[in-house]
């Protein structure tokens, strides 16, 4: 089968022309990606059985620590991994269009954000640039360098030098966005708090074992205090995907035009939640043409009637009641 013309993907207008591609990309997964299909095929899902969005069955996102979750022959360009204690922890990400990617999150940042060359972007990622394989990261350094700004940049454990900067880009009148993850931002607001009127501050979630975890408005909080912002906005991505959501404040995360988040029953993985109800998360990401668009994730949630969602925990690893029955 020829895959989906790629240029549509960013050009969904509305819910119509949503389904219409997704409908497109489950035949040509389902073809393609001989896990996926077994996977249906478990569920007596083919795709004469699948004639509407809410068909669609959604693949649980451990596989991608098991299994190649491929739906191309074309080599990887990169290989993007989470992180994890062990190697069989891991979830990996082949991706064979690296180009795919850069459309996705710069459509997206741009969607909300505007154009990347209006920012410097200070990126405070270490737990991230630690490791190898990072897609936050080679997101992150792409818009860094998009920027063009020359003072633009990561930085690893330096949060004397990061506050100079704050302070100096903020006093120009500079508008700065700085991205970071949360127990690291949390170390700046502690060893440097200061008073911000040019900046975003972008959270991307995760204490990542260095800290005790906080719920969001805890989180949120203190850094809004530390940094004298009204909001603190946030990223939300995965390994497993090419798209982005992001969130202005309060936690509520709106997603660019080929993104979905769509909520399952806790009890029962293939029954969708009804909007406002707390479920597990299920994303279609269409730019994540070669591999799989259609994720059950282990995040609980909420989705709201205008397509807003919003993250409340993550589900036990005992609590993901039946997708490990479902793993082949």
């Amino acid at each position: 089968m020829h895959p989906i013309n790629t240029d549509r993907i960013f050009s969904i207008a509305n819910s119509q022309e949503f389904e219409d591609m997704a409908l497109q990309q489950f035949n040509f997964q389902y073809h393609s990606n001989s896990i996926y299909q077994g996977f249906c095929n478990y569920l007596d899902k083919s795709p004469s059985q699948v004639q509407k969005l809410m068909d669609i069955p959604f693949l649980p996102i451990e596989f991608f620590k098991s299994h190649n979750i491929v739906s191309t022959t074309q080599k990887p360009q990169a290989i993007f991994e989470s992180s994890g204690t062990t190697q069989s922890s891991t979830s990996k990400h082949f991706v064979p269009d690296l180009l795919l990617y850069q459309e996705s999150f710069l459509k997206g940042f741009s969607s909300f954000y505007g154009p990347v060359e209006d920012y410097c972007i200070l990126a405070l990622l270490p737990a991230y640039l630690e490791r190898q394989g990072s897609s936050l990261v080679y997101m992150v350094n792409d818009l860094v360098e998009r920027s063009q700004h020359p003072d633009s940049g990561f930085y690893l454990y330096d949060l004397a030098g990061l506050q100079q900067k704050l302070r100096a880009l903020d006093k120009n009148g500079t508008k700065t966005l700085l991205i970071g993850v949360s127990f690291a931002l949390l170390d700046l607001a502690e060893q440097f708090p200061m008073k911000l009127q040019n900046t975003i501050i972008m959270e991307t979630g995760g204490m990542k074992g260095r800290r005790k975890e906080l719920i969001r408005e805890e989180l949120h909080g203190i850094l809004k205090e530390a940094f004298g912002v009204p909001s603190i906005h946030s990223e939300y991505g995965m390994t497993e995907l090419l798209s982005q959501g992001y969130s202005k404040g309060n936690g509520i995360f709106e997603t660019p035009p080929w993104m979905m988040v769509i909520t399952r029953d806790t009890e029962d993985p293939l029954s969708l939640q009804a909007k406002g109800k707390t479920g597990g998360i299920n994303i279609i990401d269409l730019a994540n043409l070669y591999s799989c668009s259609f994720i059950a994730t282990q995040d609980l949630g909420k989705t709201y009637l205008d397509g807003s969602f919003e993250v409340l925990g993550r589900f036990d690893s005992s609590d993901i009641r039946g997708c490990n029955l479902m793993v082949l």
